[in-house]
This record gives structure tokens, C-alpha cells and sequence, in this order.
């Protein structure tokens, strides 16, 4: 690969989830593109101009002149720019699950040309791209790495739910496995990204951007969160004290709360991982990640507190949670901490309901056998969590949410959502 010629252009994008669809979609208004993913009912909805995450409008895949979305292989053939946006999640105890990208790697090899790219956009911890994926590309290909083909990575930003930070105005970065691809892949990128790109020095920095991207993120709110047990044992109100504190200049504001999604509860793993095999603890980035991941746990502990203070029992009690998805007006349920919470009362024999108008109730009732409820039953609740702060929520008052519980209750919000008032608690 000499040069970046733009009339030369096809582009395959591999996973067309939250991550490739908004990607493919603003390729396709520009080259030739293939927007490829092995489900059959992503495909038929793609193809319908329908996106069942709510990310892409009809009108915006219709805009997309130059793109076909398919599950046949024989597709990918033309392609000579293959972007790889498939999850990367942990499995069971925490280790990074790099499979479906190895697998997505053993695909592309078998249409792999010479001077062909394959950029990554899925989160990796640093080396992978070069010491995993091209490699598998090498042994399944029988071409050279950086002879025959090339690899680029640029990882990607994308935040589900949010209409203003869309793909074309966050500045990407760019990386590539020689010089001359650095700036081939940081060329093609930005065709699409209106807010520009950042080169980054070689691809392992890019990795590592990315990742710290999250645990900052991770570790920030693990402080709010340890922030929440301090203070809940003095008596003092978390959002009060932030309030204070955010008076001064350079106060920095994050918020206490449930950390779950694709990235942030995801994302620290693979650099402890990858910072262990080389000999080192990163104490700090692996307890904010343990005392996150046991913010649920507190949270029911704190419950069947506040409901034994009130005499109210605990077994067959009824507690209505608001919300599911793992942040506000997004319809992604993946590692949602509410999940957990759920499963945690359902333990002491708690019956549970959840609302949530944006979770998709099949995918969650077939993933992890959770019903929603389409509407809570009034004079019904024991207890109430508000647990995630859609804006259909945000309607709620003191006074419709007491229609719906009992005359003993507790109303426990996460998100401080309603005005401070005797029975109301803060997370």
C-alpha cells in the first residue's frame, strides 16, 4: 500500500453494533461499503432501514447511497479496508475475551490481499493488535504482516444514548503499523469525522488510550462511590457536599453511581491483565474496580436497613426498581449493575419489579430471564429505586411515586432526582 487514493476505496465494516453501524453508515455516504455481521435479524433489520438500537434513524441509513448491509461472506471479496468493531468483553472471572475479534480475523484472512489494511476499533489492551490480531491474520492469510498487508487501529468513542456526541463531531484517534499507514488510516478517517483526528505515535499508544480513557473514568467515580460510604456514616448528604465542593475552581464534579456498559465496567481489566503479565499490580485501577463492582451489594445491604428500621419485612416484600439499562436514556442493558441488584433481592425473597420503557423486553427476557413490568400497580411497593435516571423518570414526583407504594415504605434514590425530604434516601 503506496498511497491513499480515494477512488480505490472499499471498505468492510465486521459488527455492525453500537460501534459499526454509525461508522458504516458515514463510509457509506463516501466509498463503497460492505456493512458486514453474522445475525440474520440485524441484517433483515439493517436492510428494512430500521436500527433496533434507536442510534440511526430510517433517514440516515437512507442517506447512506453506497452501502449494502450482509451476512454473505463471498461480500467481503472487493473489500480492501476491513474495520473490525466487534465486543470485547471478560469473561466469568474477569479475563479479557478476545474470541470474537480472533475469529473476525480468521474471516478477513481468507479474502486478505496484498496491500490490503484491517484497522481495530474494539477496546484491546496494548500489543494486541500487533502481537494477536496480525499474527492470526499472517497464519490464516499466508501473507506478511507490514510486507503484504497492514494494520491500523483507532479506537473507538462512541456513547450510546447521547444524540449530541455522535460519531463525525468526536475527534479521533489514528494509528498505523508503519509511518506510511499511520497516515493512510489517519486519511480515511478523516473523510467521515468533522471534529479531526489525532496521530498517535504507533498503534500500542493508541491502545493504551483508549483504555485509560475508561479507567479514568472507573477510578473517579470509585472515589464518589467510597465518598457514599463515608459519608452515609456520618450522616451527611453526598450531593450536598458535592454541591459545596464544586464552588471551588478546580473541583473536579463526578457523581457516586452504578458503573456498568460495554466500557467503563469492562475496559480496566484488559490493562490489569496485560500490566500483571508484566510483572506489576496496578493496586489503584483494581480497587476502584472491585468497590464498583460492589456498589449493588451495598445498595441491597443498605435496604433491608432501611426496611428493617421502618419494620417493614423484608420476605415477600415488594420493591419496585426504576430502570435497568446501564445509564440514562439508552436502551443497553450489558453488565448493568441493576441486574445484579436483582438477582441480590430475589435471594432474600423480595419480589421484584423493574420499569424501564427503553430496554428491549424480549432480548432481556431471552438473555436473562427478567420481565418488565408495562406499569406499576399503585398502593403496591414496599420499596422503590430509582436506578437510573431516564427522562421519562425525571417526570416523577414525590407524590406519584407514593401513589404506587404502600403506607410503610421507603423510596431509595440512586440519582438525585427528587428534592431532599424525610422519606427519601440518597444514594
Amino acid at each position: 500500500m503506496n498511497k491513499f487514493d480515494k477512488k480505490k476505496i472499499n471498505i468492510g465494516i465486521i459488527g455492525l453494533g453500537y460501534v459499526g453501524l454509525p461508522l458504516a453508515i458515514e463510509f457509506g455516504k463516501k466509498f463503497p461499503t460492505v456493512g458486514f455481521d453474522i445475525k440474520k435479524n440485524r441484517i433483515n433489520q439493517l436492510n428494512n432501514f430500521y436500527d433496533s438500537n434507536l442510534e440511526i434513524s430510517k433517514k440516515e441509513i437512507l442517506n447512506s447511497k453506497k452501502i449494502i448491509f450482509t451476512r454473505n461472506e463471498k461480500d467481503l471479496e472487493k473489500v480492501n479496508y476491513y474495520i473490525v468493531t466487534l465486543p470485547t468483553p471478560v469473561d466469568k472471572k474477569n479475563n479479557p475475551d478476545l474470541s470474537l475479534v480472533l475469529n473476525a480475523c480468521k474471516l478477513i484472512a481468507k479474502f486478505l490481499k496484498i496491500g490490503d489494511l484491517v484497522i481495530f476499533e474494539s477496546t484491546v489492551y496494548p500489543g494486541a493488535t500487533e502481537n494477536e490480531f496480525a499474527i492470526v491474520l499472517e497464519k490464516n492469510s499466508g501473507l506478511k504482516f507490514n510486507r503484504d498487508f497492514f494494520c491500523g487501529y483507532s479506537p473507538e468513542r462512541i456513547n450510546p444514548g447521547d444524540k449530541f456526541n455522535k460519531i463525525t463531531n468526536i475527534k479521533k484517534i489514528t494509528s498505523g503499523s508503519t509511518k506510511k499507514i499511520s497516515k493512510i488510516v489517519d486519511k480515511l478517517y478523516k473523510q467521515i469525522i468533522t471534529a479531526g483526528t489525532f496521530q498517535a505515535k504507533d498503534i500500542s499508544t493508541a491502545e493504551s488510550a483508549k483504555v485509560i480513557e475508561n479507567i479514568q473514568r472507573d477510578v473517579n467515580i470509585a472515589l464518589m462511590n467510597e465518598l457514599v460510604l463515608v459519608f452515609n456514616k456520618l450522616d451527611i448528604n453526598i450531593f450536598n457536599v458535592l454541591d459545596a465542593a464544586n464552588t471551588k475552581w478546580n473541583f473536579l464534579r463526578f457523581h457516586p453511581g452504578l458503573v456498568g456498559g460495554h466500557c467503563v465496567s469492562v475496559d480496566p481489566y484488559y490493562l490489569i491483565k496485560r500490566s500483571l503479565t508484566a510483572g506489576f499490580n496496578p493496586h489503584l485501577i483494581t480497587e476502584a474496580r472491585k468497590l464498583n463492582d460492589g456498589m449493588g451489594k451495598y445498595i441491597v445491604s443498605k435496604i433491608k436497613f432501611e426496611m428493617k428500621k421502618r419494620k417493614i419485612k423484608i420476605n415477600n416484600s415488594k420493591v419496585l426498581i426504576l430502570g435497568l439499562a446501564f445509564k440514562e436514556n439508552c436502551i443497553d442493558f450489558r453488565n448493568s449493575q441493576v441486574i445484579k441488584i436483582y438477582a441480590l433481592l430475589k435471594k432474600l425473597k423480595v419480589n421484584v419489579d423493574i420499569l424501564d420503557p427503553l430496554v428491549n423486553k424480549i432480548e432481556l427476557k431471552n438473555s436473562h430471564n427478567i420481565s418488565l413490568v408495562y406499569k406499576p400497580k399503585l398502593k403496591n411497593y414496599d420499596a422503590i429505586i430509582i436506578a437510573v435516571a431516564h427522562n421519562e423518570f425525571k417526570k416523577y414526583n414525590i407524590k406519584t411515586l407514593t401513589k404506587f407504594c404502600k403506607k410503610k415504605h421507603i423510596i431509595y434514590d440512586l440519582k438525585n432526582i427528587l428534592p431532599e425530604n424525610e422519606s427519601i434516601i440518597k444514594f
